[in-house]
C-alpha cells in the first residue's frame, strides 16, 4: 500500500523534528534538509503539502492493458508497495535543489546518514537500500506541476511567517 508517510516510528528511528542538521555547513544539502524539516514540523504546511502528495500515484502498467487502462491511476491499496510520498518529496527536492542526476540521488539515499534519517530510516538495524530503477520510477511521479504546487504552499507559508513579525522590527532601519 502506498502512503504519504508511515506514522508508526520504527525502533531506532529519529523523529524528523529531532534530526540534527549541521547549521555551520556551507554545503547545500543541509539547507535543503532544513527546509524539508520546516515543512514537516509546521502542522498546517505539512497538512497542505501532504494533501498534494496524496496525488502522487503511478498509472497502471502491465501486459494485456488497453491504452485507456494505462492512463488510469493504479489503486494505491493494491499491488506491490511503492516508495512513500514523503520519500519521493525528499529525494525529488534534493534532485532539483542540487541540480543533479539520479546516480547521485541513488548514492545519497543509500549512504548519507542525515538524508536516510529524513527518509525515515534508523542508523542501525535498517538495511533498506534503494535501487536506481526504484528511484527513477518514483521520482518521475514528482512532476514539475506538483513541485510548483508545493512551492506555492511553501511560499505562502513564508509570507505568513513574515507577516507575523512584530512591527517594531519591521520599521527598524539598518
Amino acid at each position: 500500500m502506498r502512503s504519504v508517510q508511515n506514522p508508526q516510528m520504527r525502533l531506532g528511528q529519529v523523529a524528523i523534528a529531532d534530526i540534527e542538521i549541521d547549521l555551520k555547513s556551507r554545503d547545500d544539502i543541509p539547507h535543503i534538509l532544513l527546509g524539508l524539516q520546516h515543512i514537516y514540523t509546521n502542522p498546517e504546511l505539512r497538512a497542505r503539502v501532504f494533501a498534494l502528495l496524496e496525488h502522487v500515484i503511478p498509472t497502471r502498467c502491465g501486459s494485456g492493458l488497453t491504452e485507456a487502462e494505462r492512463k488510469q491511476f493504479a489503486d494505491p491499496s493494491r499491488g506491490r508497495p511503492g516508495m512513500e510520498q514523503w520519500s519521493i518529496l525528499v529525494l525529488g527536492v534534493l534532485r532539483l535543489g542540487l541540480n543533479t542526476d539520479y546516480d547521485r540521488i541513488h548514492d545519497l539515499a543509500n549512504h548519507h546518514r542525515t538524508i536516510r534519517q529524513m527518509l525515515g530510516h534508523s542508523d542501525w538495524c535498517d538495511e533498506t537500500q534503494y535501487s536506481l530503477q526504484r528511484i527513477k520510477d518514483n521520482l518521475k511521479l514528482f512532476t514539475p506541476e506538483l513541485f510548483d504546487q508545493i512551492n506555492q504552499e511553501v511560499f505562502s507559508a513564508g509570507h505568513a511567517l513574515v507577516k507575523k513579525k512584530p512591527k517594531r522590527w519591521a520599521n527598524r532601519s539598518h
